[in-house]
């Protein structure tokens, strides 16, 4: 059984950027359903339950599964994990990674430029998905969006921050202004 991590923080720890409202649908609503429905289609597949959620995404093109649950495992599994990476990437009690900083210096020239780049890829997005830094098989930093709950580990790259753009993470508080909301989100990064 794959279980949701629980959150390091308070629900209301980023207002007045993401309101508490939003933060107990987002966290208890959507990301639970994503667990639960990927431990319902999981129960199918014995030898899967043996895997990490991270091996299953990495390796879903391979995995010996119909079809249908494929794309079940990869929906919900990629809810799962792509939520279980936002809440600790956003959790206060970060600290600045240097590392991650300096690298993100020296691939898009300054962090100002990382964040305009990375934002418009997230405003850019059609319809729902993410907005993601990944370090890809040449261990190169890359800066794309996929849709729905698909993950980079499913294309061979290590995603390193991401932002949800699904409706669902901001509706609330800022309804049809994506814009806002990723502008207002850098205000809790502190990792960068």
């Amino acid at each position: 059984m794959f279980i949701q991590p629980k959150l390091n923080y308070s629900f209301d720890v980023f207002e007045p950027h993401i309101d508490k409202e939003t933060m107990k649908i987002h966290y208890g609503k959507h990301h639970m359903t994503y667990y639960k429905n990927f431990n319902d289609i999981i129960q199918k597949y014995p030898n899967l339950r043996k895997m990490s959620l991270k091996e299953i995404l990495m390796n879903l093109p391979f995995i010996p599964v119909d079809e249908t649950d494929r794309k079940k495992i990869q929906n919900n599994g990629g809810g799962s994990l792509n939520h279980d990476l936002f809440w600790k990437i956003m959790d206060p009690n970060n600290k600045k990674d240097q590392n991650l900083a300096k690298e993100i210096e020296i691939e898009f020239g300054n962090i100002k430029k990382f964040k305009e780049i990375f934002s418009q890829t997230a405003l850019n997005q059609f319809g729902s998905g993410w907005a993601w830094l990944v370090r890809d098989k040449n261990k190169k930093l890359k800066i794309y969006s996929l849709p729905n709950q698909d993950s980079p580990l499913s294309i061979g790259d290590i995603p390193l921050l991401c932002l949800d753009v699904w409706e669902h993470a901001y509706y609330l508080k800022y309804q049809n202004r994506r814009a806002d909301y990723i502008a207002n989100w850098w205000n809790i990064i502190k990792i960068i």
